[in-house]
């Protein structure tokens, strides 16, 4: 034995070695193979929860979408449109006005002026603010509902690490996701008087001059709006009309609107407060301003496309007196803000490519924190 292991003791290192070698890289093989297909059935696994949790996230982005148009903005403009007719209300000027027709003795011919000269101011003012106020919460609640959306986002794919659903993620809370989209009453509430009597500033100077007997086309009265909307937009301090939509402290309109309704405190006001911050900041920035510049102009022509219907085409298309053209802009002001969910102006705001490039902009681009 030990002269046959002294001949061939080589040839059984080598070998041992051989089957050593052979049945570690087997070992090694192996194990590699069950790694990859408990990392295969891993991924499997979470590409499976990630589809559900988009899924869920998709459902419930849509259902806030939908209770966005079918509830929020038809609330918001029924008691818009409420608000502004106590603010706006022009019956006891005309009342007056055919009081006095009637009756010709008992206004002087400086008080029919001053009444003349009154509608006037008033009727552009109900119109240009019923059409500012519709486009921007039309907007504004879009504003909303896309924030919500990424925010619903960001924290389901925070509880991704530790394999969460969308029922344990540390989502909005419901009262503040609900107080974020009450907001979109702050305008009516709040705001509404300011926008009134700034709009009226703007109209009387951008009226200034004009006579009843003066003749109005299509291309003054287009002109005519423009010019008011642009001195409403740039009076005060730059993106001045924020304060029109949204409160300035949200900490301390979420405690006076929460004490007034429920008696809540302001313990949980941190994430309402970073909704209302991201807000404020999508509506101060040039992107905004550049999409409501857009749609503002659209609904004009919109706006006037339907006054040369009322009026007869070929009467505004030469011209009419203005004094003719007063009720129907008045009349106007009101068609503005009825039936939001099928109103035609609302379709075109949200049919605008530039208003749909800048809402999918908005959704998909994720805060850094």
């Amino acid at each position: 034995m030990w002269e046959f292991w002294r001949r061939h003791k080589r040839k059984v290192y080598v070998t041992l070695g051989v089957f050593g070698s052979g049945y570690l890289l087997y070992k090694l093989y192996d194990a590699r193979r069950r790694r990859l297909s408990d990392l295969k059935k891993q991924l499997a696994d979470e590409r499976q929860n990630e589809e559900l949790i988009k899924a869920q996230i998709q459902a419930h982005f849509e259902s806030v979408q939908r209770i966005a148009d079918s509830t929020t903005l038809p609330h918001v403009m029924h008691f818009l449109e409420s608000r502004l007719a106590e603010n706006l209300d022009l019956t006891h000027l005309t009342e007056r006005l055919v009081q006095g027709k009637g009756q010709p003795n008992t206004l002087t011919m400086a008080e029919k002026l001053e009444l003349w000269d009154r509608l006037k101011i008033l009727s552009f003012t109900k119109m240009v603010s019923s059409l500012w106020a519709m486009n921007m919460l039309s907007l504004y609640i879009r504003v909303q509902v896309n924030i919500l959306g990424r925010h619903l986002y960001i924290d389901t794919a925070r509880g991704l690490g530790s394999s969460h659903l969308l029922d344990e993620a540390e989502l909005i809370d419901k009262n503040d996701e609900q107080q974020f989209l009450a907001c979109a009453d702050y305008l009516s509430n709040y705001g509404l008087l300011a926008l009134i009597n700034n709009t009226e500033a703007a109209t009387m100077e951008v009226l200034k001059g004009k006579q009843l007997k003066d003749f109005f086309n299509v291309a003054v009265l287009h002109d005519t709006i423009i010019n008011i909307l642009e001195n409403l937009m740039i009076m005060g301090s730059p993106h001045h009309w924020v304060g029109y939509l949204m409160p300035e402290d949200a900490g301390v309109y979420k405690f006076v609107a929460a004490s007034s309704s429920s008696g809540s405190d302001l313990s949980n006001a941190t994430k309402f407060e970073l909704l209302m911050g991201e807000t404020r900041a999508v509506l101060s920035s040039a992107e905004f301003s550049n999409i409501v510049d857009i749609s503002l102009r659209r609904l004009v022509n919109g706006v006037l496309e339907d006054l040369s219907i009322h009026c007869g085409e070929n009467n505004l298309a030469t011209g009419m007196p203005l004094a003719r053209l007063l009720p129907r802009i008045a009349h106007m002001g009101q068609l503005l803000l009825t039936e939001s969910n099928r109103n035609r102006y609302i379709q075109i705001i949200r049919g605008m490519p530039e208003v749909e490039l800048f809402f999918t902009l908005l959704y998909s681009s994720m805060p850094a924190s």
